[in-house]
């Protein structure tokens, strides 16, 4: 779990499995319980308007996996889920145990992928359907900035 700084942000570096490099370009409000969205639009808006913030590439669950509601579907163990994690840390050149820049990181997703990556690293994602997470990869690689996170 990570420290919240006297500013109310998140101390660096914020550590994050694969596939979260990719949610979080597509994170519009949508999550699994209140309180994952809560946490999930704190990371968001700390790295949209703090992008050098730094990220831990870590294997399974992070810093958002850790607000995943404990009923229901569990999937942060699920060895698809760790299958997803590896395929994106490629992609975007990371390892486990290496931290990079949140905006080195969209610099790398816009050099190396198309939205339309989305659809075959994503396939089997709940969310990928609504096309939200191939829009921040168009976004990004457009060279635009994120939107903020619609206020509920």
């Amino acid at each position: 779990m990570y420290k919240i700084t006297s500013k109310g942000r998140i101390a660096m570096p914020i550590q994050l499995r694969g596939h979260h490099l990719l949610c979080l370009l597509g994170y519009r409000g949508m999550g699994y319980s209140e309180a994952f969205c809560e946490n999930m639009t704190a990371v968001y808006e700390q790295l949209r308007e703090e992008p050098e913030t730094m990220i831990r590439l870590v294997l399974g669950p992070d810093d958002l996996c850790a607000f995943h509601p404990t009923e229901g579907e569990q999937h942060c163990e699920n060895r698809t889920v760790y299958t997803r994690d590896a395929e994106i840390a490629a992609v975007v050149g990371m390892e486990v145990g290496m931290e990079r820049s949140w905006a080195d990181i969209c610099t790398k997703v816009a050099e190396r992928m198309k939205p339309s990556d989305i659809r075959h690293l994503c396939a089997t994602c709940r969310w990928e359907p609504y096309g939200v997470c191939a829009d921040g990869v168009r976004i990004i690689g457009e060279g635009g900035a994120l939107p903020p996170v619609a206020k509920r």
